[in-house]
C-alpha cells in the first residue's frame, strides 16, 4: 500500500472539458495517460490494453499478469494464489493491493509516466482506495456476448515453449432479437508452435461460467462508480482484433494519431 501511495495526484494532462471522452490527444511527456480497462474476464483487456501501451508509449499493468508471475515464482502467496485461481475466485483486495505496490514502486524507480491498468480496480473498495491516490483520466469498458466470450475463453491456447497466446475458436453468431451478429476468426499460431499449445488449468466451462458469475456480482458495480464520475467509455466489441481495433482508436480520437506514429516509423 506504502508503494501505491507515492502516485502523486499530478494534473492531469487532459483539461477538465475534454476529459469526458473527448479529446484524446497524443500523450505528453511531463503527463501520459492514466487508463483503466474493465470487462468481464476473457473479454481482451490485455490484447486491447497492451495495443494502446505500445502505441502511447505507457506501461501495462495487468494484474492477472502479476499474479501469474507470482504463481510462477514459487514465492509465499503462490500456493494460496493457485487454490483461489483454480477455483475461478477472485483473488482478495489485500492480495491484488501487495502486488500492485510492488509494480508501480519497481516502475517509479524506472521513471515510468503514465500506465493503463488492466484488470483492477475490480471492486468498489479498490476503485475507492485508487482514487484516493492517483487521477484517473479514463476507463474502458469492453463488452462482448456470453456466448462469444465463452467459446473464445474455451479457445484461448499457450505456446509453452515462446510464452505466446493464441486462440482456436472459430466464432460466428447470427444477429437475431436486436442483437447484432458477430465473427470472430481464430488467431492460430505459427507452425513451430503448433504442437506446443496448452491450455490455461483455469479455462474450463465450469471455471469461467464461475469467474463470469462472480464478475457480474463482484465488479460491475465498478463500472457505475466510474459512470457516476463521467469516466466511463463503455466500448462493445464488433468481432475480432481487425474489426474492433480500428473502431476502438476512433471511439478514443486516436485514430489519426496511429496514422502519424506510423509515418514517423
Amino acid at each position: 500500500m506504502a508503494a501505491i501511495t507515492r502516485l502523486v495526484k499530478r494534473t492531469p494532462y487532459f483539461p477538465c472539458a475534454a476529459r469526458r471522452f473527448l479529446s484524446h490527444a497524443p500523450p505528453h511527456k511531463e503527463r501520459n495517460v492514466q487508463w483503466v480497462f474493465l470487462g468481464c474476464p476473457g473479454v481482451g483487456k490485455g490484447t486491447y490494453a497492451s495495443r494502446l501501451c505500445n502505441l502511447l508509449g505507457v506501461p501495462h499493468i495487468a494484474t492477472g499478469d502479476l499474479v501469474r508471475s507470482e504463481l510462477a515464482s514459487n514465492g509465499p502467496l503462490s500456493s494460496q494464489l493457485s487454490e483461489i485461481v483454480n477455483q475461478g475466485k477472485l483473488v482478495s483486495d489485500e492480495i491484488i493491493m501487495n502486488l500492485l505496490s510492488k509494480r508501480l514502486a519497481d516502475g517509479e524507480a524506472k521513471g515510468e509516466s503514465g500506465f493503463i491498468l488492466d484488470g483492477f480496480p475490480r471492486t468498489i473498495k479498490q476503485a475507492e482506495i485508487l482514487e484516493g491516490v492517483t487521477d484517473i483520466d479514463l476507463v474502458v469498458n469492453l463488452k462482448i456476448q456470453e456466448e462469444a466470450l465463452l467459446a473464445k475463453c474455451l479457445g484461448r491456447r499457450i505456446c509453452n515453449q515462446c510464452g505466446g497466446n493464441f486462440n482456436v475458436a472459430s466464432i460466428s453468431l447470427k444477429g437475431e432479437n436486436g442483437r447484432p451478429g458477430m465473427v470472430m476468426a481464430p488467431l492460430l499460431p505459427p507452425a513451430h508452435c503448433m504442437s506446443k499449445l496448452v491450455t490455461r488449468s483455469d479455462d474450463t466451462e465450469e471455471v469461467v461460467k464461475e469467474r463470469l458469475r462472480i464478475y457480474s456480482e463482484k465488479s460491475q458495480p465498478v463500472e457505475e462508480f466510474y459512470r457516476s464520475r463521467g469516466k466511463l467509455l463503455e466500448f462493445d466489441l464488433p468481432g475480432g482484433i481487425p474489426e474492433s481495433w480500428p473502431k476502438l482508436l476512433q471511439a478514443l480520437n486516436l485514430y489519426d494519431y496511429e496514422e502519424k506514429q506510423s509515418v514517423a516509423a
